[in-house]
């Protein structure tokens, strides 16, 4: 048998880093339900709830790179079972096969990355403008995922060593934090209608939808509608996140347009540029986990 291979010692500027998960209570809730995010051909999508994070223990002065990758939970594709008439809540999920064909691997950089420990130890880091699609053609960057599949975000935090060897020391340079409660399964339409109105009533986008009846919510919304390192340099197609929009109101609007999308039925995400795949050649190593489950 052969040995299995010891744990990599950390770099201590990250083997210290603590990393909080912001609305867990609204995370839990919905995980209760079963959480489900909506894709869409168009990558229009955001996720909500949006994963944001506390981060604790970085060096103040060090740079650090902020990521996202999505694993599939198991190697399974879901559908939804109706419920019955006589137990309107008791809709579930079941297995209806195995998955299909694992998606382009990509990676989604917080838009401030690179950034000192202090900066990002300062404010709680929001990953607002991630965005989800199912069009494997995709090329906006966004992140590409089978609808019916379950996926398991994960949140990486990566040093930017700046010795000029540092690819040696990839490994090292690196934490990944996973939280169960954000898993959820990829839909085009929900299916679970208590969750179609948990984010209705959460969503602070969404006050249109709660000021009015059900009965004149869009069809997909009414109640039982069913409607980390060169691998992610070379392998995971890389994309770094768009600037940030200016004016919280033009944010709003479209936050509120995409509610009634999600309900009826942005910035592209730029390739990176020459500098940053340069920096990340030397910042990311094979070490990171791959995307083949859990």
């Amino acid at each position: 048998a052969t040995a299995a291979k010891a744990p990599v010692k950390k770099n201590p500027k990250v083997a210290n880093v603590s990393v909080q998960l912001e609305m867990k209570a609204l995370w839990d809730e919905f995980n209760q339900l079963g959480t489900e995010m909506i894709v869409t051909k168009a990558g229009r999508t955001r996720m909500f709830p949006t994963f944001q994070v506390k981060i604790f223990g970085m060096d103040p002065m060090a740079d650090y790179m902020l990521l996202m990758d999505f694993v599939p939970v198991d190697d399974k594709r879901y559908r939804q079972v109706p419920p019955s008439p006589y137990a309107f809540h008791s809709s579930s999920w079941l297995v209806a096969g195995k998955a299909d064909p694992a998606t382009p691997g990509r990676v989604h950089y917080h838009p401030d990355s690179p950034a000192k420990g202090a900066q990002w130890m300062k404010q709680i880091v929001s990953f607002d403008k991630l965005k989800l699609t199912n069009n494997l053609l995709d090329d906006n960057g966004h992140i590409i995922l089978n609808s019916m599949h379950r996926y398991q975000p994960r949140f990486h935090v990566v040093y930017v060593d700046p010795r000029k060897d540092s690819e040696k020391y990839a490994e090292e340079n690196f934490k990944t934090f996973v939280f169960e409660e954000t898993r959820f399964t990829a839909v085009t339409a929900y299916q679970n209608h208590r969750i179609t109105q948990l984010k209705i009533a959460s969503n602070p986008f969404a006050k249109g939808f709660r000021d009015c009846d059900p009965e004149d919510w869009p069809r997909n919304h009414r109640p039982g509608a069913l409607p980390l390192m060169s691998a992610f340099a070379r392998s995971r197609n890389p994309v770094s996140s768009p600037a940030h929009q200016n004016g919280t109101e033009k944010d709003a609007a479209e936050s509120r347009r995409e509610l009634e999308r999600e309900a009826a039925g942005g910035p592209a995400l730029l390739p990176a540029e020459a500098a940053h795949q340069q920096l990340m050649s030397r910042v990311l190593s094979p070490a990171l986990p791959g995307a083949g489950g859990g």
